[in-house]
Parts: C-alpha cells; sequence; structure tokens
C-alpha cells in the first residue's frame, strides 16, 4: 500500500501547533463538504481530509504516526514494520479506529490505527458516583528468552501529550511489571491501577509481543525451530543435542532414516503453561563441503555404490506421496 502523508493532506507544517490542525481542518472541511462543494471528488476528498485529521488531532496517534513516518513521502510503497506501535501508551485500550469522524477510512489507516473494536476507554462511574478512570493500553515487544523466563520486567512507557504550547510532547514512565514464564504474544497483562486518574484509577493493560528470533518462532503455545543433522545421523538415527532459547539443552533422538523438512514434536517441551506448548523440531540435513578432500572421496565412492539412485525420483515419489495422505 501507499504510505499517505497526512500533514501534507492538511496543508500544514509537520511542526503545527494543534491549533493550526484544527484550523486547516475546518476549512478544508468548509471546502469539500458534500453538501457546499459542487466538485466532483468532493466527498473523496472530505475522507481524506477526515482521515487526516482523525490522526493530526489526537496526540497519541500523531507522536505514533510521526515516528513511523519520518524520512517517508507520500505515496511511496509502504508497509508497517511489526510492532512499529510498541512502546506508546495510548488512551483506552487500543489506538482505535475513525468511528468517532463517521468516515470509511483507507487502508493504510486501519493497518495503523483499525483496532476499532477495542474502545478508547472511556471513563466509567465508581461507587458513590465517582468516576473510574479511563483504561490505558500500550504493547511490549520481549526477547523470546525474556518471556520464557518470565519474572520481574522493567518497562519504558512513551506518553504523548499536548503541551502548554499547543506541541505534541513526550512524557516518560518506567514500571515493573511481573510476567509469567512463557508468557505468549497477544497476552494482555493488566496493571490494576496504573491507568487514568480517577475514583478509583483505570487500569493498564500491556500487550505482549515478541521481537523476531535468529533460530525459533513462536506458534501459539508451540516453539518451532530447526535440527541441524549431519547426514550419517540422518540415515542412521541417534541422538543429537538441542539448544533451548532458555540455555537448557535438550537431548533429542532422530529416528533412522529421517528426512530434511520432517518435522520431530516433543510432547509439552514448548512454552511452559497450562497446558504447556509443544516443541516441534524441522529436521534440516547438513552436508559436509565437496571442498573438503575427505568428503570428496567419500560422496566419489557413495557414487559409484549408487548409480542407481535418483534423487529427483525419490523427491517426487515423496511429494507424490504427502499429497494422497493429504487428500
Amino acid at each position: 500500500m501507499e504510505f499517505k502523508d497526512y500533514y501534507q493532506v492538511l496543508g500544514v507544517a509537520r511542526d503545527a501547533t494543534q491549533d493550526a490542525v484544527k484550523k486547516a481542518y475546518r476549512k478544508l472541511a468548509r471546502q469539500y463538504h458534500p453538501d457546499v462543494s459542487k466538485a466532483p471528488d468532493a466527498s473523496a476528498r472530505m475522507s481524506e481530509v477526515n482521515e487526516a485529521y482523525a490522526v493530526l488531532s489526537d496526540p497519541e496517534r500523531r507522536a505514533a504516526y510521526d515516528q513511523l513516518g519520518r524520512g517517508r513521502q507520500a505515496g511511496e510503497r509502504f508497509t508497517p514494520p511489526p510492532d512499529w506501535d510498541a512502546g506508546f501508551e495510548f488512551h483506552g485500550r487500543a489506538p482505535g479506529g475513525g468511528a468517532e469522524f463517521g468516515g470509511d477510512f483507507s487502508d493504510f489507516f486501519e493497518q495503523l490505527f483499525g483496532r476499532a473494536g477495542m474502545p478508547r476507554g472511556a471513563a466509567r462511574h465508581g461507587r458513590g458516583g465517582a468516576m473510574r478512570g479511563e483504561d490505558h493500553h500500550a504493547k511490549i515487544v520481549l526477547d523470546l528468552e525474556a518471556a520464557l523466563r518470565g519474572g520481574v520486567h522493567r518497562v519504558s512507557l512513551r506518553q504523548p501529550q499536548l503541551g502548554p504550547d499547543g506541541h505534541v510532547v513526550l512524557g516518560e514512565r518506567t514500571l515493573e511489571v511481573t510476567l509469567p514464564p512463557g508468557v505468549r504474544p497477544g497476552r494482555l497483562v493488566r496493571l490494576a491501577g496504573q491507568g487514568g486518574p480517577g475514583q478509583p484509577p483505570g487500569d493498564l493493560f500491556l500487550e505482549v509481543a515478541l521481537h523476531e528470533h535468529p533460530r525459533w518462532r513462536v506458534d501459539g503455545a508451540d516453539l518451532v525451530g530447526e535440527l541441524p543433522v549431519a547426514p550419517w545421523e540422518a540415515a542412521l538415527g541417534g541422538v543429537v543435542p538441542v539448544a533451548l532459547p532458555d540455555g537448557s539443552t535438550l537431548q533429542v533422538r532422530v529416528p533412522a532414516g529421517a528426512q530434511a523438512g520432517q518435522r520431530l514434536t516433543l510432547r509439552g517441551r514448548g512454552l511452559p503453561g497450562s497446558p504447556p506448548g509443544d516443541l516441534d523440531l524441522v529436521v534440516r540435513v547438513v552436508l559436509p563441503s565437496g571442498l573438503d578432500p575427505r568428503a570428496r572421496a567419500l560422496y566419489e565412492r557413495m557414487a559409484q555404490a549408487l548409480p542407481d539412485f535418483d534423487a529427483r525420483k525419490v523427491a517426487a515419489a515423496e511429494a507424490e506421496r504427502r499429497g494422497g495422505d493429504e487428500r
């Protein structure tokens, strides 16, 4: 999709005050409102203006958008990086959608702020008629090792707010949060009383995400990774060590005749929890280099001893068998 420059849409500078943003919006709204404008593209332009204002009028959305859009040009090909909004503390349980502006906004907006199903956290009445504080939401990104370990973690959150000069400024606060071992992506951790002020204060919901790991990925509660084996370990079978991301080492039995791509599943050895996930290891056969004279001599002997072996035919037969099993 294409990157949208909301400042360009409203015709304001990137350092414009919130009052300047509001004035520009009102001027364009009078110009393009379908009840006033006779231009054939008035409705589309009004939708663009509403969308831009929905972001730039909100200090929280604007701060996150500014970080994301630094150095980008309108119309360039764009894909939001994973967890681009991590570390920002939003009022409500998500950045929110555009429903309050009554618009069908672009895919660009929906990709960034489209979690409209999660409300912006309206204050609620508490005991005795007092106003309960608004709930807040933030995303934190952990290393896989930290998620497996759990325990107390220190997190810093940026709090966009409107400064006295009309510009958006970033405050910051640091919290200590206790996470259960094996906390999973998408888990919401509730910190009671850490949201907006009120009687009682609102809650802060931390959504957990994980940094990409070079060797492992998380699939629900399962831990998935490669199992590199030598050709003789795959052919003859054996027990090989597997270094897990929590620092422990697991001895895994490789069955004789294991093939590249074969999945070995160890029940209950994935992310801890109730119930724990599984550990899925995908076999990868690592061949000794043919540049090594010893390996080359062995490869030549195998070629002479197995002249009728055709790797292409064997692979085609395996693919056909797998297709039959799936049907």
